[in-house]
């Protein structure tokens, strides 16, 4: 599997799939949730409520339509909060893991990633990039492409300085 890195707004990649840093409640939020919900629009809530009444484990991953997105599916996945305590790295690696195998059962070939738990979950950017890359190179799966969105230009070049490594 190839994996990339871009700068941008996730919600407009051009990709099988988008990846969402869902909360565990799946009804919306801030940051990538946020804009993902706004960009797919009520459908995305919709499905949500459908498919995960209950929402999401910390570490879990699940499909939902994309709604008015490019992609044809979002698999949202919730990371953990280091800001509250949730420090198993396990967990996040379980993100990446969880969206590809997702991302295996729909069939999906290109999938679009954030820096889960970067944002306002407040994870170690370092650390979270290093999850990301080494996750997603050495899980077995039929995605050709992963494509790690980065929000802004620093963050765009940590992770093309990692990718280098």
């Amino acid at each position: 599997m190839q994996v990339t890195v871009v700068q941008g707004d996730i919600t407009v990649q051009d990709v099988d799939a988008v990846v969402n840093a869902a909360n565990r409640r799946m009804r919306g939020g801030g940051g990538v949730d946020g804009a993902i919900h706004a960009a797919g629009g009520p459908e995305v809530l919709e499905d949500c409520r459908r498919r995960f009444p209950d929402g999401l484990a910390t570490g879990a991953a699940g499909w939902t339509t994309a709604g008015r997105m490019p992609a044809r599916w979002v698999i949202h996945v919730v990371g953990p909060n280091w800001n509250r305590g949730e420090r198993d790295r396990s967990l996040l690696v379980s993100c990446y893991t969880g969206a590809l195998a997702v991302a295996d059962e729909l069939g999906a070939r290109s999938v679009a990633f954030p820096l889960v738990s970067a944002g306002v979950y407040g994870w170690p950017r370092e650390d979270a990039i290093r999850a990301a890359i080494d996750t997603l190179r050495a899980t077995p799966t039929g995605v050709e492409e992963a494509r790690i969105v980065a929000y802004g230009r620093s963050a765009l070049d940590e992770v093309a300085s990692a990718l280098g490594d």
